[in-house]
């Protein structure tokens, strides 16, 4: 009697040897990816369309098998635009989920200090929404990527743009923290380099949350610029065009604000949003024009049932650079991935061709300057129109610069 009870026990083991092997071998086929971003509050629009904008992309990829015989993995986490709970967040992900990859985030403090976590764990971190230009300029390093426009790029091609205009004397504003002074710092920069007769007349900055723009608007209306350069940031850049609207302002002073030909601000405004503010963003919905575009509109739409916005965009390239940097390392290794991504390029996207530059990892993205206008084609919400084109990478810092911005810094 007590051969077959030995021969179960054995077997007990065996099997529960074999399932524990099943669970590591099942963890082990896919590639998990961990998204910290603000999925609550005034900036849960941009997190929730990254993250649904990657969702499509790795859903169409994990259906045809995945990479390398792994399928992707999405675990998500809601930083409420707090960079002390990203960093926490991010932790844990990296601890407890084990997850392959981080990406996010939308507050440029939560983004760096992600990227220095992910800098000492060896973790890759592609940064989806933040503008900091320190994500892939002075604060860059191996182990971060960064997939959206940063203030730079912006601010170089709105002084592009605003160079060819009549306006010299200028007034700068925004919210008072890093995106909105380096927003306005790239932009005046540049233009003073592009027209040394244009004036600085002043400058005003309030708190970030702030709602009452009114004070400052009639600060600024007394002083009487020609022009505004906007350092406004989330739903700041919606609250101000209101007040503008509101106060007569957009009459008598045009303005500049990164993102305000975006749809993702337009709708927030609908038709009540004022014309005539100049604006620049890196994808369009309606802009440019052609097939590519018009293909990846009619996904998103099918998918989401709305309609897509640059971070939307950003989340999908990100998701076909992924799997095409795996396919191309041959193996799921990070530091072979992390080479392959290194000068990989998308030919053919929405915007057409796409780069990631080797030197400091930065996506090289083209920029769309316009201003808004209701036109009869939509009926819920102003767009951008005259739409001017600035190239991926045109003014933008060479590889040379880069590296000594890093050298100073460290």
């Amino acid at each position: 009697m007590k051969r077959p009870v030995m021969l179960s026990a054995i077997l007990a083991c065996f099997l529960a040897l074999f399932a524990v092997s099943s669970v590591g071998h099942a963890a082990a086929t896919t590639i998990k990816v961990g998204i910290v971003d603000s999925y609550s509050g005034p900036a849960a629009v941009f997190g929730i369309d990254m993250r649904d904008g990657f969702r499509m992309g790795i859903n169409e990829i994990n259906a045809k098998g995945g990479v390398l015989g792994r399928k992707f993995e999405i675990v998500t986490r809601d930083e409420k635009f707090k960079p002390d709970l990203a960093l926490a967040m991010a932790k844990e992900l990296v601890m407890k989920e084990k997850v392959d990859l981080l990406m996010g985030t939308i507050s440029s403090a939560s983004a760096l200090a992600i990227s220095t976590f992910a800098k000492k764990e060896k973790v890759p971190f592609f940064v989806t929404y933040s503008k900091s230009k320190k994500i892939s300029g002075e604060k860059g390093h191996r182990y971060v990527f960064d997939m959206a426009e940063n203030t730079t790029m912006a601010g170089n091609a709105a002084a592009a743009a605003l160079a060819k205009k009549p306006y010299l004397k200028y007034w700068l504003a925004g919210d008072d923290m890093e995106y909105g002074h380096a927003i306005c710092e790239s932009t005046w920069t540049r233009l003073k380099q592009l027209n040394p007769k244009v004036q600085l007349l002043g400058q005003t900055w309030w708190k970030v949350g702030e709602t009452d723009f009114v004070p400052y608007i009639t600060q600024i209306m007394a002083a009487k610029p020609d022009f505004m350069i906007m350092g406004n940031s989330g739903a700041s850049v919606i609250g101000f065009q209101k007040a503008a609207k509101a106060t007569g302002l957009i009459d008598k002073i045009p303005i500049y604000q990164h993102t305000a030909i975006e749809f993702a601000v337009l709708s927030s405004l609908g038709l009540e949003g004022p014309e005539n503010v100049a604006g620049t963003a890196s994808y369009l919905f309606y802009y440019p024009k052609t097939a590519q575009n018009k293909a990846f509109v009619d996904k998103y739409q099918k998918a989401n049932n709305r309609l897509p916005t640059m971070p939307s965009f950003y989340g999908y390239v990100t998701a076909q650079l992924l799997a095409k940097a795996y396919q191309k390392a041959g193996k799921i290794d990070t530091e072979k991935m992390i080479d392959a991504m290194e000068g990989m390029t998308l030919e053919n996207t929405a915007v057409g061709r796409l780069e990631v530059r080797k030197c400091d990892h930065q996506l090289l993205l083209p920029t769309f300057y316009g201003m808004t206008k209701k036109v009869p084609e939509y009926k819920t919400h102003l767009v951008g129109v005259d739409i001017v084109t600035i190239p991926a990478g045109e003014g933008y810092p060479s590889c040379e610069e880069i590296m000594q911005e890093r050298q100073k810094a460290n």
